[in-house]
């Protein structure tokens, strides 16, 4: 830690191990339901553990971007961030919004649309939010010593997210025209500007912890970000097959969809080459894990499995089935979920001084998260395969279809206890570590006084 101001990262990230949990746990809870048990259903119904579930992955994940954020800008920029005190402010206004969807949600206030389901007045908040955030960000950006690539890669995706949110915001009347809208909100989102956030947050990390020249670095970042935009905005066209939009977006929809895994397989290629070419021989091991591991995963889930079931003849079978929920899992795991635990776990002994980043707990987190994850993934994609065969070929009635493959969810939980117990011990890792000291500036300064020496 190189700046005082850094130390803001750590509540974020405080506050995104709390919202991993809970969804981890609204998880388990629809898993228990898809087997039968559903003891909690008066009070927790299946549609609102679905809600929950997936609103904390995005709410979590975007607290995870903005905490990384508070602490690449400044090391990047070279000076403190602007305010310290309006980002603790940003930081609260976060939480309480998130807290108000939440509750919201099991009193049935919501707009019911898949992943923006949180109420009109609730978005104005939002709005504020991230203008607060992206206004600390590029204040302390244009006035620090420099502006890298890495930050600006970075900030953009940000930027662009904010942007992009404001469609989701729109009214309309038709069922199809709101359709069309929301997905410039999801889908650009998660294979667009996100991507963008991961590749800023990935070069930092391979800066850092390879010690390979950051101009070669930043040279593949400019890559990744024009094969996003290739393939990631017209990509868009697969979830318009069938909504009522024209059937120019078969062809579109189809031909970009097939080079969206091209900005992934660049991501993958680009942080193994990066870990060969390093001689750097840096200790946190298991930042490296978790920054190699994104790249791959992410070019698997989201690349091979997106491809996988995204053109045409394929998703005309496999759409709004269980197959969709193996590359969502698989893409989210991969592409932002790994990235937000690399950068914690990079920042977490810089900020507070206690070098416990080599130890069991942490490699066992890696691994049994790992592989619980690809368990889960295994599970829900050999059910959605079954699924797909009696009810699109067979013509088999959904909910007779849904007992078939109950089996596999018993699977699927099974590999989720795994997931869970590697995510507990990444956790009790995190708590491990207590809070930013001042110590650890002093440390840092004291290191780059003798690398200047």
């Amino acid at each position: 830690m190189k700046y005082k101001s850094q130390k803001v990262a750590y509540w974020f990230f405080a506050l995104c191990m709390l919202l991993f949990s809970l969804q981890i746990v609204y998880g388990f809870i629809m898993g228990f339901a898809r087997i039968g048990m559903d003891g909690l259903h008066d009070w927790i119904p299946f549609n609102t553990a679905r809600a929950v579930h997936t609103n904390l992955l995005v709410v979590w994940l975007l607290t995870g971007f903005m905490g990384a954020a508070y602490y690449i800008i400044p090391e990047e920029a070279q000076r403190e961030l602007v305010s310290v005190k309006w980002a603790y402010i940003q930081l609260i206004s976060l939480a309480v919004v998130g807290v108000l969807a939440i509750t919201g949600y099991h009193f049935n206030i919501w707009e019911g649309r898949k992943f923006l389901e949180i109420p009109r007045e609730l978005d104005y908040l939002v709005v504020a939010n991230v203008l607060l955030f992206l206004g600390i960000i590029l204040a302390t950006l244009f006035k620090g010593k420099r502006q890298t690539t890495t930050a600006m890669v970075l900030t953009m995706g940000l930027v662009f997210a904010a942007l992009l949110y404001l469609p989701g915001m729109i009214w309309f009347d038709s069922q199809v025209t709101d359709s069309f809208f929301r997905w410039w909100v999801v889908h650009l989102w998660v294979e667009g500007v996100w991507e963008l956030i991961m590749g800023g947050i990935l070069a930092f990390l391979l800066i850092k912890l390879t010690g390979v020249d950051r101009e070669v670095i930043e040279k593949w970042l400019y890559v990744i970000v024009g094969l996003t935009f290739l393939s990631g905005v017209l990509g868009t066209g697969h979830h318009y097959y069938y909504i009522g939009v024209n059937k120019i977006w078969l062809i579109v929809g189809g031909v970009f969809s097939a080079l969206e895994p091209l900005a992934f397989l660049a991501m993958a290629l680009f942080a193994v080459y990066m870990y060969r070419k390093g001689e750097k021989n840096h200790p946190n091991k298991i930042a490296l894990f978790w920054t190699i591991g994104a790249a791959i995963v992410s070019f698997i889930g989201a690349g091979l499995l997106g491809f996988a079931h995204t053109l045409p003849q394929t998703n005309l079978y496999t759409h709004g089935t269980l197959v969709t929920a193996m590359h969502g899992h698989y893409a989210f795991w991969g592409a932002y979920a790994m990235i937000v635990l690399a950068i914690i776990s990079y920042v977490m002994p810089n900020i507070t001084g206690r070098k416990r980043h080599d130890n069991t707990n942490g490699h066992l987190a890696f691994w049994l998260s790992n592989i619980g994850m690809l368990g889960m993934v295994v599970a829900m994609g050999v059910a959605g395969v079954v699924q797909v065969y009696l009810e699109r070929r067979l013509g088999m009635d959904f909910m007779v279809a849904q007992e078939e493959v109950k089996i596999h969810f018993v699977v699927m939980l099974i590999n989720a206890t795994l997931f869970a117990s590697g995510i507990s011990l990444y956790i009790y890792e995190f708590i491990k570590y207590g809070r930013p000291t001042d110590e650890a500036l002093e440390e840092a300064l004291d290191e780059e006084q003798v690398l200047v020496k």
